[in-house]
């Protein structure tokens, strides 16, 4: 008689470039540890070749994202860091969306049969996705396109090829000529607050002039 199955928890470590989507860093372990994310995060910072003060890593409230080894390593680094909204699970909605992509893949499994049958499905999966899958929310582009440099050439290729589609069968384009796309100039995670617009009043020349009245428009200055 067989007791009681036991299952074993992987945990996956991952850092996403917000901007090109790309997948530059990952490691599956077995547990969660300051260490392991330290390294990961090291690791992938010298791969990139980073500069202090050019990095910004968004990382939610977990246990080795709010270690002191870790903290240490981005202060070294001149990494700044932000933090998720407290008790807000999904506050990064790309990282959310690369997860939802994993887990819907057509070859993942139920369950994994060990650590070694987990670790080839992800090198399987992060190469696919980097260089092979072509993202929604890029345009359909590769998020290797966008984070390699390479985008605006394959842009430029695909709105030469619209307008060779367009030309010859300009009945099937309703909207009129392809426009060229074009790339965002920024992303955002949590954007700012748009700065508030001062709206000046103009006041009766009596009340300029009173000084009381002067004094109350200086101190809301």
């Amino acid at each position: 008689m067989l007791g009681p199955q036991k299952w074993t928890y992987f945990y996956l470590y991952l850092l996403l470039d917000v901007y090109s989507r790309c997948v530059v860093g990952w490691l599956l372990a077995e547990r969660e540890s300051a260490t392991l994310a330290e390294r990961l995060l090291e690791d992938a910072y010298a791969k990139q070749g980073l500069r202090p003060g050019q990095l910004t890593v968004h990382a939610d409230h977990g246990a080795p994202m709010v270690s002191k080894p870790v903290a240490h390593l981005l202060a070294d680094l001149g990494v700044t860091k932000t933090r998720s909204r407290p008790h807000v699970s999904n506050d990064n909605p790309y990282s959310e969306a690369q997860f939802k992509t994993l887990k819907y893949q057509p070859t993942f499994p139920k369950r994994f049969g060990c650590h070694e049958d987990a670790l080839a499905f992800c090198r399987r999966f992060f190469q696919w996705y980097n260089n092979d899958h072509y993202h929604t929310g890029l345009g359909l582009l590769t998020p290797a396109n966008v984070h390699y440099g390479t985008a605006e050439e394959v842009l430029r290729v695909r709105h030469q090829t619209l307008l060779g589609a367009y030309d010859k069968h300009p009945e099937r384009f309703l909207n009129g000529p392809p426009l060229r796309q074009s790339l965002p100039s920024a992303v955002w995670i949590n954007p700012p607050a748009p700065a508030k617009e001062v709206t000046r009043v103009s006041l009766p020349r009596r009340l300029v002039s009173n000084p009381l009245t002067r004094s109350a428009l200086l101190e809301a200055e």
